[in-house]
């Protein structure tokens, strides 16, 4: 985008072009502009070389784009109502006119072209941006929409709720029509709220949607942070047409409503492309639905933002470096193992390295790397997989998980001739990663000879820093993580307060924390002898390790956390 701009003509050549301004005049604002800040062309209407009309002309040429004068026009009813005022609102937007094929809207900010591939997804059709003033488009917003409606989503739910195109479909009715459904699925109405509530989706940084059917009503929660929040209900009657939208843009067959099915839905937000991967599962009241958005900006794979302290980052990497064995990473759904895999599989890719990795799904595509999707339907299992990749010459083999011994001994077998090889595993801790591999059944003395290191990781909600504030805790909280007022007196705690950019949540993103186990001669030892998991915990803090908790401790300490986020996430027996 930034590139983009800097081929643009200056605003200010551009009224020099039109007779309007002379090169003093640009000088001498240019001056103003560098003394006080502020944009060219609003300084050079407050010198009186020009007026606002003029500006947006010259703005016009700028960008390419038609310039409106929303004073002086009065737009249909009909036009206005093609955009609900949540949206308008949200794009700061004004439509203008609509040929019957494009949509013309007026935009307060034009640098934002990615607002209009936006447009397009949300509302169904081609969308043109033509210039205003941001000024003018706030007026027009409050002339033609009223004032803001407290809630978007309520807002479009009742305009929903109030359109007649919309058929009214119960599944539970007997005879149910398949063709009265499609006509549901494709009403304009029901397409709008679905885009809407997708890409308001990936505006939050929500990881994942759920649209869930209950008896006397059809919910619609995000999950943003770890936490899930409900969004106002759409009428409990589109609740069938919804899901069925869902699954025809993913491909999946909407006369099926006995089995689960899974999907893929890409759509296109702020210009970029985003995975949607979408699950349906029957249940009493219909089918629940659950969207996993997998946005690369939101989780950017870079191992210096994945909350790591210096000394778990030189760590981390002098594991991954290593030529050949087996690195884990444990901890329960959610918690961002294949994002720091991703992370390290971005270090470590190179022209001289050939990496394969085989998942179940593959979430991100990653440039230089060979990624195979497991389909156990058809029998391509983590462990086939694993046998078949041994033949394609790899340097570094990801596996997605090791869920049973056959997985387990080829990663084994791997890793002995000369294969450096990453997997997961669902447990809560690091040395408890040791004891999952015997019970699986995997002889101790192959553990040693090729596990190097196991990383356990959490996410924790980092506090928000528009609204942080300092306090004193009670002795009660600080007891929640076994610590006294006198150990801590020196120490400096924060929480948030809530405000509008945290959604009054007193949180806003979130970060790692990170125990990280090395297999040291010590645990080795321990190991053949099938030691219990905390003789095998204590020997790893002896040796180095930060547990959980107390790497959630020096989060708190560092003011990025809260001791109520730390307690949530971490074991009293991690310390």
């Amino acid at each position: 985008m930034a590139n983009v701009v800097a081929l643009k003509k200056p605003i200010g050549e551009i009224l020099k072009d039109m007779g309007l301004v002379t090169d003093e005049q640009i000088e001498e604002a240019l001056t103003v502009q560098r003394q006080k800040g502020g944009v060219l062309g609003e300084i050079l209407v407050s010198l009186g070389y020009v007026n606002s009309e003029q500006v947006l002309d010259a703005l016009g040429q700028q960008f390419g784009m038609e310039a409106v004068n929303l004073e002086e026009m009065e737009i249909p009813r009909e036009i206005v109502e093609r955009v609900s005022a949540a949206v308008a609102r949200s794009y700061r937007i004004m439509p203008v006119s609509w040929d019957g094929q494009e949509l013309t809207v007026a935009m307060a900010d034009p640098l934002n072209i990615g607002a209009l591939d936006e447009l397009r997804f949300v509302l169904d059709s081609t969308v043109r941006g033509a210039i205003s003033s941001p000024e003018a488009v706030d007026r027009a917003l409050e002339k033609y929409y009223g004032r803001p409606a407290a809630e978007k989503m309520e807002e479009i739910a009742e305009q929903i709720g109030r359109h007649e195109d919309v058929p009214i479909i119960d599944e539970r009715e007997a005879g149910f029509d398949l063709e009265k459904l499609k006509e549901a699925t494709d009403a304009a109405p029901v397409r709008r709220l679905v885009n809407y509530v997708l890409l308001q989706a990936v505006k939050d940084q929500a990881t994942d949607v759920h649209f869930e059917p209950f008896e006397d009503e059809f919910k619609i929660r995000y999950r943003i942070d770890g936490v899930l929040y409900e969004m106002v209900p759409p009428p409990k009657h589109l609740g069938t047409a919804i899901t069925s939208r869902l699954k025809v843009m993913s491909g999946l067959n909407i006369s099926e409503r006995r089995r689960p099915q899974d999907g893929r839905i890409r759509i296109i937000a702020a210009g970029h492309p985003v995975d949607l991967r979408i699950s349906v599962l029957p249940t009493q009241f219909g089918e629940s639905t659950v969207i996993r958005v997998l946005d690369r900006r939101a989780a950017p794979l870079d191992l210096e933002l994945l909350g790591m302290r210096q000394d778990e980052l030189e760590r981390f990497r002098q594991h991954f470096s290593r030529p050949h064995g087996i690195i884990l990473v444990t901890g329960p759904t959610g918690c961002g193992k294949t994002t720091t895999l991703y992370s390290a599989l971005m270090v470590l890719n190179d022209i001289a390295t050939k990496i394969i990795t085989t998942e179940d799904p593959v979430e991100f595509d990653l440039e230089g790397i060979v990624q195979v999707q497991v389909n156990e339907a058809i029998g391509v299992t983590f462990g086939r997989c694993l046998r078949h990749i041994l033949r394609q010459d790899p340097d570094k083999i990801l596996v997605g998980e090791i869920r049973d011994l056959e997985t387990g001994q080829l990663a084994i077998q791997a890793s002995l001739t000369g294969h450096l090889v990453m997997s997961t595993l669902h447990t809560n801790d690091a040395p408890t990663a040791i004891t999952r591999l015997i019970d699986m059944g995997l002889e101790p003395y192959l553990i040693n000879a090729t596990l190097e290191a196991v990383i356990a990781e959490r996410l924790i909600r980092k506090i928000c820093t528009q609204c942080k504030s300092e306090y004193a805790p009670s002795k009660d909280e600080l007891m929640e993580l076994q610590l006294n007022p006198e150990d801590v007196a020196e120490r400096k705690f924060y929480y948030g307060r809530g405000c509008k950019s945290c959604n009054h949540t007193g949180y806003h993103g979130r970060t790692g924390i990170f125990e990280i186990m090395s297999i040291s001669d010590e645990l080795r030892e321990l190991i053949s002898y099938d030691i219990s998991t905390s003789r095998l915990r204590q020997a790893a803090v002896r040796t180095g390790m930060r547990t959980l908790r107390e790497s959630g401790l020096l989060k708190i300490y560092d003011g990025v956390t809260t001791i109520e986020e730390v307690a949530r996430q971490t074991l009293v027996g991690e310390v």
